[in-house]
């Protein structure tokens, strides 16, 4: 019986450590991921505030992050309602209900992106010193099944148990505490991207209703016939430019 206690206390603490790998996993993970989404987003506000017009923000290329992303939807929401002529009930929104339906949709993405993984460590914060204690009442268990059978209750006999089961609650709160830290600031990142890009997705709307909820379509010229390719071809074709 005493083997089944031993292995009860040995597979906890397997347990936590492997709760610990999880954790700190986890905070490399979305603690290089708040990183990249506040770099890119500041460098993405700093280029669009700084654009000559709305059309020219809309040019902008080679930009990730959330606030790029929010800006590239709705830039297309846009042309879409400019290309389409459909009447089903995709496009029987007016152009700003839209366009903030859109965004709004968007950000909700965003935000998810941002909340996965963040359960996990709520999760291991909050059930890590439970499973500690779950190991430590199996070492106390077992400390007192020695106790009865060799009828002394020596620091010889009690001394490895119950040593045994305070590792267990030590380590289940030594496994909390950085999840629980972890989780709280990542939450607060959240946070503060999120009413950042309910702030930009507010200006966005402002800008465009200024522009009448239109943008101008990307040019796209195609390339010049080469009039030299064959002797026969008649030469006084202009060249196509598709607009």
């Amino acid at each position: 019986m005493n083997e089944l206690y031993t292995f009860a206390v040995e597979l906890t603490l397997w347990l936590l450590a492997a709760f610990s790998v999880i954790v700190w996993a986890l905070i490399v993970i979305k603690g290089v991921q708040n990183f990249l989404v506040a770099r890119r987003n500041r460098r993405f506000t700093q280029a669009f505030w700084g654009a000559a017009d709305l059309n020219a923000a809309a040019a902008l290329e080679n930009h990730q992050g959330s606030a790029a992303q929010v800006a590239q939807v709705g830039f297309r929401t846009l042309r879409n309602a400019d290309s389409s002529s459909g009447h089903d009930l995709e496009h029987s929104w007016d152009r700003q209900d839209l366009l903030e339906r859109h965004l709004r949709q968007q950000i909700q993405k965003e935000r998810r992106s941002l909340e996965s993984g963040l359960a996990v460590l709520a999760s291991i914060g909050t059930t890590a010193p439970f499973v500690g204690l779950f190991g430590t009442v199996f070492g106390i268990i077992e400390a007192l099944t020695a106790i009865t059978s060799s009828s002394s209750a020596s620091i010889e006999v009690v001394a490895g148990p119950i040593g045994h089961a305070l590792i267990a609650t030590g380590f289940g709160i030594a496994v909390a505490i950085p999840a629980v830290l972890a989780y709280n600031y990542f939450l607060r990142r959240l946070k503060l991207v999120a009413a950042d890009l309910d702030d930009f997705a507010t200006d966005f709307v402002t800008l465009v209703q200024k522009a009448g909820f239109r943008i101008k379509p990307t040019a796209v010229t195609t390339k010049l016939p080469n009039r030299n390719t064959e002797a026969g071809a008649a030469t006084d074709k202009s060249p196509e430019v598709f607009a």
